[in-house]
């Protein structure tokens, strides 16, 4: 077994959709980025990405990149997976907090979980994500950003595919 840690961390600013989990949440601002800037589809892949000791997602998607301008987050979180998997590891879970001031998130969690799920070929019941405000400190606490961290279990299988 492997774990994995993951962090990113995202400006907000007016004139961008704000992309969470693949999920749209309606918010008069959206996260800044070289991709979609979804900080949760980023602090998952570099938690599979860690526990499968590959780097991490700046590494495999540069922002300097233009390959990767206004990317799918979700579509990167899709080839990380197929790359663990190659590796010989599978999922045994995916945890993940979102620090957010506002919008409110709960609506759109299970939303965000079945994406998740879709994208790394498990059930729902492999993937949790909370969200939380930080009491009004720090950047996230005053608006400024989002972050998210996530931690994952692997297993590995010895069946990597090639």
């Amino acid at each position: 077994m492997r774990i994995g840690h993951g962090y990113d961390v995202h400006r907000l600013v007016e004139g961008r959709r704000l992309i969470l989990g693949g999920v749209e949440v309606p918010y008069e601002k959206g996260l800044l980025g070289h991709s979609d800037a979804d900080v949760l589809a980023h602090a998952i892949a570099d938690s599979l990405l860690g526990a499968a000791a590959l780097g991490d997602i700046g590494g495999l998607f540069p922002d300097h990149d233009p390959a990767y301008r206004d990317a799918d987050s979700m579509a990167l979180l899709q080839e990380v997976w197929k790359k663990v998997q190659r590796k010989g590891f599978l999922i045994s879970n995916i945890d993940a907090t979102i620090l957010a001031q506002k919008p409110k998130l709960k609506p759109f969690i299970l939303e965000m979980r079945k994406k998740i799920a879709e994208v790394c070929e498990i059930s729902i019941d492999q993937v949790n994500v909370k969200a939380t405000t930080e009491e009004h400190l720090g950047f996230t606490g005053a608006e400024e950003g989002m972050a998210a961290h996530a931690v994952c279990l692997l297993i590995y299988t010895h069946k990597g595919k090639s």
